[in-house]
């Protein structure tokens, strides 16, 4: 193989997970919003990296309506570990994914952190909702006693063993409880080691911002449509303290807009010819997934004729 064949990043990320891992509790030190858009395939998180964002976001709500499920706890780890493993290993950003209430009781939670961490994600979130959860958007969830959720997270932090990765306590409290049963939850969930704190449904600046003033560890906003918090700017984000900003759904509400448009278009029509201009050119996905690379590559290993060989 000629030596300016570019091998590194085809197969796999060219940085190790460990090292994603220190890059993404850089960028929750660094002072600056980290900015993580969902990816639900390993292609939109290539995409992703390409356009200059700081981490990808691995949703659960997501990743269920993918294989065609609601998201109230019908995924499994193997389905979320074999996903989020496929993203993480596209890109060389850090991937931080959804794991849910941790699939079971507080062992499985622990099993759950290191089968992550053994499909090379950066960082889980496990909130505390009962089990089966729903989205944390809608009516009609509920919480788990402080103390289970203490527990969930110690058997979690007990089982790391890269101290790098990244443990998240996602709490559900303001809607079920109030915001400050929701802070109160925070400050435990952080004495119990969590590393970064996910507080879901905040109703508006005000209330992210009380948070902030409360709470003396990374923060983690959920800026996802149609739920109930308002959308604000990475500036105001940035501005009220947070550390880290997510936008789970987007790219799927996006992709899954353009896909129904299409095919209605396509039935009415009989053709796909109005949509062409609408569409990421072959080119530009030859680009993204550098087929040119991988050619040359193929090229230099199999440039080799064989005697006697015919057209």
């Amino acid at each position: 193989m000629s030596s300016d064949t570019t091998v590194s990043g085809l197969f796999s990320a060219s940085v190790s997970a460990s090292a994603k891992r220190q890059a993404l509790r850089a960028g929750l030190a660094s002072g600056t919003l980290q900015r993580w858009p969902g990816a639900f395939s390993p292609l939109v998180a290539k995409l992703v990296a390409e356009v200059g964002f700081d981490g990808v976001y691995v949703s659960g709500a997501v990743l269920s309506a993918d294989l065609g499920l609601p998201d109230i706890g019908l995924t499994t780890l193997t389905e979320v570990a074999g996903r989020g493993g496929a993203i993480a290993r596209a890109t060389d950003l850090p991937t931080l994914i959804d794991a849910d209430t941790g699939f079971g009781e507080p062992m499985s939670a622990a099993r759950t952190v290191a089968t992550l961490e053994d499909a090379g994600l950066a960082g889980c979130h496990l909130e505390d909702q009962v089990n089966p959860k729903r989205c944390g958007h809608l009516d009609g969830k509920d919480v788990v006693p402080v103390g289970d959720m203490l527990k969930r997270l110690k058997a979690a932090v007990s089982a790391r063993r890269d101290d790098d990765f990244v443990i998240c306590a996602r709490t559900d409290a303001r809607a079920v409880e109030s915001l400050d049963s929701a802070i109160d939850r925070a400050k435990a969930y952080a004495d119990a080691g969590a590393d970064l704190i996910f507080t879901e449904a905040l109703r508006d600046l005000r209330e992210f911002e009380q948070f902030r003033k409360a709470v003396d560890v990374p923060l983690l906003a959920n800026m996802t449509e149609f739920g109930k918090s308002e959308l604000f700017t990475t500036q105001q984000l940035g501005d009220a303290g947070y550390n880290a900003v997510i936008y789970p759904v987007t790219t799927l509400r996006i992709a899954m807009g353009a896909v129904e448009r299409g095919l209605r278009e396509i039935l009415s029509e009989g053709t796909q010819a109005g949509l062409v201009d609408q569409m990421q050119h072959r080119s530009r996905l030859y680009e993204l997934l550098r087929y040119a690379d991988y050619n040359d590559f193929d090229s230099d290993l199999f440039n080799f004729t064989l005697e006697g060989a015919t057209k």
